[in-house]
């Protein structure tokens, strides 16, 4: 199995400016990210961004970078520009790998590559993970995904599903032997076909009202296969609260 990992990273954030540059414990966010990709599978690693700082700080660490364009909406635009730059079939699958999470295992990275490659209904792979606390099955930055059968993705939302008719007597704790409600995992595997479908369609209305890009593939017809992570997969880095929080994880010897 061939396949690239691509890490969109934009400079500008309106919680955390400059996210992709801040230092953690002596290495900044988006070397972290890059030298964690690195170790999967993957044939190549590449930054793609559109901000020379973040590609200055790429190659003095002897990275590779794709500059692209300034106009994209989303990273999902950003990847699919990489694609074409880099002229990759078709076929090939690209990864995902979000700028902003550090410390994201290598073997998730080869997990979400290995099940897109052995799909032939979903275009899209994905990861997830069990949600066992009623504080994050109620917040809305934290999304939820609930899947199928055969764990293809029926929804994914910012509000808390599925929902127990019971809750909060019901608490999420007492039903995970059951049907756990899942955290989803931003981590996406694309074969290239489908990303040069995806820069042509416009917004999902759905997509509108929840903020979650993933939701145009849905609402366009195409499945995304979900699967829950081989690995504890530690959240990304959205706040300085964030930061901090990761700071002392590496520090503590914990990614």
């Amino acid at each position: 199995m061939s396949f690239s990992v691509v890490i969109p990273a934009r400079f500008s954030s309106t919680r955390l400016p400059g996210k992709p540059l801040r230092d953690i414990a002596g290495m900044t966010m988006i070397e972290r990210v890059y030298r964690q990709a690195a170790l999967s599978q993957a044939e190549r690693v590449i930054v793609a961004t559109d901000d020379q700082r973040i590609a200055d700080q790429i190659t003095a660490f002897g990275g590779e970078c794709c500059m692209t364009s300034a106009e994209h909406q989303s990273g999902t635009d950003r990847l699919q520009e990489v694609a074409q730059q880099y002229k990759f079939t078709e076929e090939h699958i690209v990864v995902n790998v979000q700028g902003d999470e550090p410390l994201i295992p290598p073997q998730v990275i080869d997990q979400v590559a290995a099940n897109l490659a052995g799909q032939k209904t979903a275009g899209v792979a994905t990861l997830c993970e069990p949600i066992v606390d009623d504080t994050s099955f109620l917040n809305p930055n934290i999304v939820k995904v609930v899947a199928d059968q055969n764990g293809l993705a029926l929804y994914f939302s910012r509000a808390p599903i599925p929902w127990p008719r019971e809750f909060p007597d019901n608490r999420v704790a007492s039903i995970s032997d059951t049907l756990a409600p899942m955290r989803h995992i931003g981590i996406y595997a694309y074969r290239v076909a489908l990303l040069n479908q995806f820069v042509t369609w416009p917004m999902a209305p759905l997509e509108q009202i929840e903020c979650l890009e993933q939701l145009r593939f849905l609402w366009s017809g195409e499945r995304i296969h979900v699967a829950a992570s081989v690995e504890d997969v530690p959240g990304g880095v959205d706040t300085e609260e964030d930061l901090q929080r990761v700071i002392a994880m590496v520090e503590a010897g914990k990614p």
